[in-house]
């Protein structure tokens, strides 16, 4: 565990996610929670050593598996977006009825065996604020990402936590993405001159710089132009599948270990993508 600084934490031993710990008066409140039941038994233990309050608020980034399936077992108050919060209704226990081949780091592991989802006992719309004490914590709605996405913004410390918006050295999770949304949010970040000077949290990497920022944003406009291209598509699968090479050489110090995992993420992602924002059928029901 990494002190970033003075009583906020991460973790990025726990495959999947990085973990927050952001120490208040009141308690603590996390950032995201690991998929295992034995890694989340592991880190409550480990936060036993950090003190402060009684209160434990657990809050997640987004409703990804990889970060929401171990939520049940850290046994806290949980807090999402609306949007993310609805996902949850719609799935079911069983880990064999789950999406597989997503390219998740989940579907690397077995003997899961079946969810016991963490329902959200708290949930937004827009923004809120929690104070637990004199440093209030900012939530923010940024659903580039996913419609249930978004940043978690400590002010006083200088610190953001950005879930899924930015990680690098792997291919970023497409499949229920607005890219144009997306694009925006980071080029707010890397505009405003005030997160210069930010500790940037990755969901995925933990510390993360305005380099990062812009090779993300960079490489989801291309996507977002391939996408477009493919608008009439005679077999999407395969004019997806000529996409996936050359986008993959863009993801900067990809691990030659990890470009299979990497493939199937994208290739997944950009069916879905392109299925919910690009395809025919989607742009009648937006108009």
């Amino acid at each position: 565990m990494q002190e970033i600084v003075d009583r906020v934490f991460i973790e990025t031993q726990y495959p999947g996610v990085t973990l927050g710990a952001i120490n208040r008066q009141h308690g603590l409140i996390l950032v995201d929670s690991p998929f295992r039941q034995d890694d989340a038994r592991s880190w409550r233990s480990t936060l036993l050593n950090l003190g402060g309050g009684v209160a434990r608020l657990l809050i997640q980034m987004d409703a990804h598996m990889d970060r929401t399936m171990g939520a049940k077992a850290m046994e806290c108050t949980i807090l999402s977006h609306l949007e993310a919060a609805s996902v949850f209704q719609n799935r079911p226990a069983s880990i064999k009825a789950q999406t597989t081949d997503a390219g998740a780091e989940w579907e690397k592991y077995n003997g899961l065996g079946s969810i016991r989802w963490g329902t959200p006992h708290i949930t937004f719309s827009d923004q809120m604020m929690v104070h637990w004490d004199d440093s209030p914590i900012q939530i923010l709605y940024k659903p580039g990402i996913a419609e249930g996405s978004i940043w978690v913004e400590l002010t006083n410390e200088k610190v953001i936590f950005l879930g899924d918006s930015v990680i690098r050295q792997q291919v970023p999770f497409l499949g229920d993405a607005n890219l144009p949304l997306w694009i925006e949010h980071l080029k707010m970040l890397t505009s405003n001159t005030i997160y210069q000077d930010y500790f940037m949290v990755s969901g995925r990497n933990g510390l993360v710089t305005m380099e990062d920022v812009h090779n993300q944003a960079a490489f989801l406009v291309e996507v977002h132009t391939q996408l477009q291209s493919l608008s009439g598509a005679k077999n999407l699968s395969d004019s997806i599948n000529k996409l996936v090479p050359d986008l993959i050489k863009k993801i900067v110090r990809l691990p030659a270990n990890q470009v299979d995992l990497n493939e199937k993420r994208l290739a997944f992602g950009l069916q879905s993508c392109y299925m919910h924002h690009y395809s025919e059928k989607s742009f009648k029901k937006d108009n």
